[in-house]
């Protein structure tokens, strides 16, 4: 069900949107078709980006085994950090420009991905300054100016399902801030989502990928709504964000039910195949929403939470330094954020309370209460961090997140009513801890 109201035309806002979703093979198998799909896009010599863990798994190998079939010549770039930094990206960007590509093909997560993406963006069309693609305060946010080389994305988890979007997230180390760019362009060429992918995931980065799937569909529910974006200038360049539509709404409720009734079943099984295929499905559908509608407020905190980070380490990641996985450093500030914008849009939050499994019919609570007490019996049951306390933070540290996640404003600005930084900071408060 879509709360049409919700879409009333406002003075000055946006009277449509524009739906420009990715192509996507899915399916059990599918990866052994990449060579079949990279051929038919023209490509000839690949550069094939992972990272030094999936390039001793089968996906990686099945990959490249596939190109080589179809006549395709492979190079290997096995260097992605994950959550990648600009120095990383620096070293990508060569990889790509001294590699003669004509098309790349990313196999990992979504580090990988992303890596891939800005590669393909800087060697194709270097600019005289790096910051020049990233997004604005910290630099310019200029679009890719012309189409990039192909790119076929296959993603070996199922949470940031950047095979869908136009975005690429690192980390600006001169800054300490985590930033990206966006741009349609950015978009993969096609995704390749094969369920037997998921076959090595831990259990701990199954309820992190888990949980991002789910605050990605929530966001994208509860983001302003399109009809109050301001129209843009140039029709023919509406932002990635377009804000809350029917389009995203769809997918994004179907997510959240997918999420609900798997994401526990996978942690505690993992050889259950049914629980993982329905999981990645939900990923891409969280995918295309957020595509087009956008994320907002836990995203933005996210990256603070993630930026900061001391010495938090999560089992099934690398130990070597501290990291804050994403999944975890957005679902510890969305039961916070879920009960502030309640308040707002209780519809939409309700809808996504059913969703995902919680009872709502005669249930005395605030809307947002009911999401967020029924996501953190999730977050329990999956052993996911305890709030931003559960992740190394404490009552000394709000200023400094604040601060950190305030100039975020790509995505705090797509919530469904302004956010005060005063606002901001009590939603950390409010993230704290829940049990």
């Amino acid at each position: 069900m879509v709360v049409s109201d919700y879409f009333t035309p406002t003075s000055g806002g946006d009277h449509a949107f524009t739906l420009d979703a990715t192509k996507v093979t899915f399916g059990r198998g599918a990866m052994a078709e990449l060579g079949a799909h990279a051929k038919g896009l023209g490509m000839t010599r690949v550069g094939l980006f992972t990272d030094p863990r999936v390039a001793a798994l089968a996906p990686r190998e099945i990959a490249e085994k596939s190109l080589r079939d179809a006549g395709i010549a492979v190079s290997v770039f096995d260097g992605v950090v994950v959550e990648p930094k600009e120095s990383s990206l620096q070293v990508a960007i060569r990889f790509a420009a001294d590699g003669g590509f004509d098309g790349f093909v990313s196999v990992g997560g979504g580090s990988v991905m992303d890596t891939c993406k800005a590669a393909n963006l800087y060697s194709t069309y270097p600019p005289e300054d790096f910051l020049d693609y990233v997004n604005p305060p910290i630099g310019k946010g200029k679009h890719a100016p012309g189409p990039l080389k192909p790119h076929i994305a296959c993603p070996t988890t199922f949470g940031t399902a950047s095979e869908c979007t136009g975005i690429a997230i690192f980390d600006f180390e001169e800054m300490d801030a985590k930033t990206g760019m966006a741009s349609p362009r950015l978009k993969p060429s096609m995704g390749i989502v094969d369920p037997e992918n998921l076959k090595t995931l831990p259990k701990g980065v199954v309820a992190a990928n888990g949980m991002d799937v789910f605050s990605h569909a929530v966001e994208s529910l509860t983001a302003r709504a399109y009809t109050s974006r301001p129209a843009p200038e140039d029709p023919a360049i509406r932002p990635l964000s377009q804000g809350a539509n029917p389009y995203s709404d769809l997918g994004c409720l179907e997510a959240i039910r997918l999420v609900g009734e798997n994401v526990v079943r996978a942690v505690e099984e993992p050889d259950n195949d049914d629980a993982f295929e329905k999981l990645m499905f939900a990923g891409m559908l969280a995918g295309i929403g957020f595509g087009t509608a956008g994320c907002n407020v836990p995203h933005g905190m996210s990256y603070a939470v993630s930026g900061l980070v001391k010495d938090y380490r999560a089992e099934g990641w690398p130990s070597d330094h501290a990291l804050v996985p994403h999944g975890f450093a957005v679902i510890v500030n969305s039961p916070s954020v879920f009960r502030f914008v309640g308040e707002t849009v209780p519809d939409r939050v309700l809808m996504a309370a059913e969703a995902l499994g919680a009872e709502t019919e005669g249930v005395n609570k605030k809307a947002g209460d009911i999401l967020a007490d029924h996501l953190i019996g999730l977050m329990r049951a999956t052993d996911v961090p305890n709030g931003i306390r559960g992740v190394g933070y404490d009552e000394s540290d709000l200023d400094a997140l604040t601060e950190r996640a305030w100039p975020q404003k790509r995505v705090i600005d797509n919530a469904c009513r302004p956010i005060t930084k005063d606002e901001l900071r009590s939603m950390f408060e409010g993230a704290l801890s829940y049990w």
